[in-house]
């Protein structure tokens, strides 16, 4: 259903397609678990793109890790092919990867590995952030998850646990999704690096999809994606799209955010892993300024950057926007916490990227509302027009965050709830659910 108060954007490589069936999966066990199922399933192929790896990662229900589930598809003829990033010096500080290391060779060798892997850069201090899987050309998958140890915790329980969001996609904009893979991997950076390939027939570069995927739902999904310029050159377009000059970047996903913040008549909510940048704060300070209701998840302890940002003098916009959002009644900076092994309340990391406007409108991806994600990184979110889909993620997010079923309430009465709970929870005593408001003039002392 395609709501006509919330723009798609133009300024991408893809357009809106209509057609699709989208499932929202919260949290690691229900994301891998999902994702699991589909490789187990795949006939042709299965590609993926990846940031983050740690050789600990498992898949739910004793499936084992990313290499045993892929290289039982392997053996059974299926093509599988994966876009490791790979770090540059300035980049190399921050996260677990699967670089490419003589030592990852080595164990891609003992295995006997049939995957075919190609290894990608970003620009000095950025990196490819993409999060997504093709499943045979007609299912996709696309968040933020990364695939690590962390990623599989419980959400109701602080122990080792991240709260986190994955969408899949069956339709149309699935192509798309494939589309994007195709041109990174036939321009990742390192392809003609010694160490930039592995597997046989890695050397061959793909085909760019012709058809897009039948429809299976009545969803509309645009996916949108940020890319800085001069990465990519081939401007080859998707299907039934046009011509994108890939070579100037994407900025399609901080346009969506804008565009749908602006057209926004009610309410907004978002969970990110990061404050908004002050361009963002800054629209969310007129909504609030038109009277929504707006509510920000974040990470209750920020990390130690958003830490260091705080003391720096030249980094004071990005605090001084979000307190001025704390000026308003109807704002809520919130994080969400739970029991330990132990009974003691701690903080679970929230690690999605989402936005939900009015009930009807939706993006969930890889992308940050920081600077990075906003500036450099490669990113993908998909954008989705459906008042079903919207409605019911909502009331899920809420029921895992508040212990409350919102879904008797409307959208502003739902958000309402939140800042109530969430506010409530704010003391010594925790009066229900796992929200907690946060003082947007201490984040990140």
């Amino acid at each position: 259903m395609m709501s006509s108060c919330i723009p798609a954007v133009t300024s991408g490589a893809y357009p809106p397609r209509a057609g699709n069936r989208v499932s929202a999966l919260v949290d690691g066990v229900a994301a891998f678990r999902r994702i699991a199922e589909a490789v187990e399933a795949a006939r042709h192929s299965v590609w993926l793109t990846v940031t983050f790896y740690a050789p600990g990662f498992r898949f739910p229900d004793g499936r084992g890790g990313l290499f045993d589930l892929l290289d039982d598809a392997a053996q059974r003829g299926v093509d599988v092919r994966i876009l490791f990033w790979r770090p540059n010096p300035e980049s190399a500080g921050y996260g677990r990867y699967f670089a490419g290391s003589a030592e990852a060779r080595a164990m891609l060798a003992a295995r006997g590995s049939l995957v075919k892997i190609r290894w990608d850069r970003s620009p000095g201090r950025f990196c490819q952030h993409q999060k997504s899987w093709v499943i045979d050309a007609e299912t996709a998958f696309a968040g933020g998850i990364n695939l690590s140890e962390k990623a599989v915790g419980s959400p109701g329980h602080a122990d080792g646990s991240r709260h986190d969001v994955y969408l899949e996609i069956a339709g149309p904009a699935v192509t798309d999704v494939q589309h994007n893979f195709v041109q990174r991997w036939n321009e990742a950076s390192d392809r003609h690096a010694a160490d930039g390939l592995w597997g046989h027939g890695a050397s061959a570069h793909l085909p760019f999809p012709t058809q897009t995927t039948a429809e299976h739902g009545g969803s509309r999904v645009q996916i949108q994606r940020m890319v800085p310029p001069g990465r990519y050159s081939d401007s080859h377009p998707a299907p039934g799209g046009a011509a994108w000059p890939i070579a100037d970047g994407e900025r399609a996903i901080l346009e969506q955010y804008l565009q749908a913040i602006d057209a926004a008549r009610n309410c907004i909510y978002i969970e990110n892993q990061a404050i908004p940048v002050p361009v963002v704060a800054r629209r969310l300070e007129a909504a609030l300024h038109r009277g929504l209701e707006v509510v920000v998840l974040v990470p209750a302890e920020p990390e130690d950057h958003v830490r260091a940002a705080r003391r720096d003098p030249a980094r004071q916009d990005l605090f001084a926007s979000l307190e001025a959002l704390g000026r308003y009644e109807t704002f809520t900076l919130a994080g969400i916490a739970a029991p330990d092994n132990a009974g003691e309340r701690r903080a679970i990391y929230v690690h999605a990227k989402l936005m939900l406007v009015d009930d009807i409108w939706a993006t969930i991806g890889s992308c940050n509302l920081h600077a990075n994600s906003l500036g450099g990184h490669t990113e993908m979110n998909a954008a989705i027009w459906d008042t079903g889909f919207t409605r019911a993620l909502r009331c899920e997010l809420l029921r895992e965050h508040l212990d409350e079923d919102t879904s008797h309430l409307d959208a502003v009465a739902a958000l309402r709830r939140y800042r109530h709970i969430a506010h409530a929870n704010s003391g010594a005593a925790r009066a229900q659910g796992l929200a907690f408001a946060i003082d947007p003039r201490n984040y990140g002392r």
